[in-house]
């Protein structure tokens, strides 16, 4: 299939939470990001150097889990490219829909497993305020202190089926698998999709809760492998619980940590160096069953709670 470039990147990404404050406070005082603006249903936050106004959007919600997946597109014409593209897919269209602090209008469809998307081109430029906010380099969107992320790298998804999950972000989106696991049973258990050169904006791993829409965790990128060390204390000393790493994965090869935020969503900090996809024949690196046995790339196992933690929670006898 012809690599399309209408879809520029990852935006931003709607994450719900029923413990408002303490998840705001989580984002803002610990885990680095910084506060945009605010309107009475959300919380507007960005990492240091994004350059929209914002990429996590933190809803006020009577559960967990994730809002929606917003992607800027290339221009106005590859946004008309792609949105008749997704009108003529058959997948679920939901139409336009207004913008919010950070963007203009966005149209709005859906996965078959739940999870909403949006794409869009109009978009607010973070314009940094106050001489504390501001950058001293030109090319840095906004000052930073300590070891806060530096952008939003991706998120991961849950699905019943990878394959149909595949299906839909390579014609919707246009993205490209650059790595999977298939499983002896002969089903996908996990893709990892770019739309870019980087080596995954979102990847999608199989539902093992007998959930629907569920959100796994969304991450973000540090400059080195040091930040991440040095998260893991400040998590550890704020009581944060730290559900596993600091490690690499086998997969993406990516240096880890993972966190539960108060409300329990899954929140990551990485580092993937360098790596980027530029090959524009690239095949996807295929991982087994036997591959995945084998553990993280270090030889750490991963843990139970990975497979099974996703939200919002599965509600017992669903």
């Amino acid at each position: 299939m012809e690599r399309s470039c209408d879809i520029a990147h990852l935006a931003h990404v709607e994450i719900y939470t029923d413990k408002f404050e303490e998840s705001l406070h989580f984002f803002t005082q610990i885990y680095g990001l910084k506060l945009s603006g605010q309107d009475a249903g959300s919380a507007y936050l960005r990492a240091w150097d994004d350059y929209e106004f914002h990429t996590l959007k933190l809803t006020r919600h009577h559960t967990t889990g994730v809002g929606h997946i917003a992607y800027r597109c290339a221009s106005p014409e590859a946004l008309a490219r792609r949105v008749a593209a997704i009108e003529a897919s058959g997948f679920e269209v939901i139409g336009w829909v207004e913008g919010d602090l950070g963007h203009g209008r966005a149209f709005r469809f859906a996965d078959p497993f739940g999870h909403v998307f949006e794409i869009y081109y109009d978009t607010r430029w973070y314009a940094a305020q106050e001489a504390a906010e501001k950058a001293a380099l030109k090319n840095t969107a906004s000052a930073y202190t300590g070891v806060p992320p530096r952008r939003l790298d991706h998120l991961n998804l849950l699905a019943a089926d990878v394959t149909e999950f595949r299906r839909f972000m390579e014609t919707c989106l246009g993205s490209r698998v650059t790595e999977l696991i298939q499983l002896d049973n002969g089903r996908l258990g996990g893709c990892w999709f770019t739309v870019n050169n980087k080596s995954y904006d979102l990847a999608c791993t199989e539902e093992h809760g007998g959930g629907h829409g569920r959100f796994h965790h969304i991450t973000y990128a540090t400059d080195q492998r040091e930040d991440i060390l040095r998260a893991a204390d400040i998590f550890l000393q704020n009581g944060v619980h730290i559900e596993t790493g600091p490690h690499k994965h086998a997969i993406q090869g990516t240096f880890f940590l993972y966190v539960w935020e108060p409300a329990g969503n899954r929140v990551e900090l990485a580092n993937s160096g360098a790596r980027l996809i530029l090959a524009p024949d690239w095949e996807p690196v295929v991982w087994t069953e036997a591959d995945r046995k084998k553990g993280q790339a270090w030889g750490l196992k991963t843990i139970e709670t990975f497979h099974t933690h996703g939200t919002p929670p599965v509600k017992k006898g669903a």
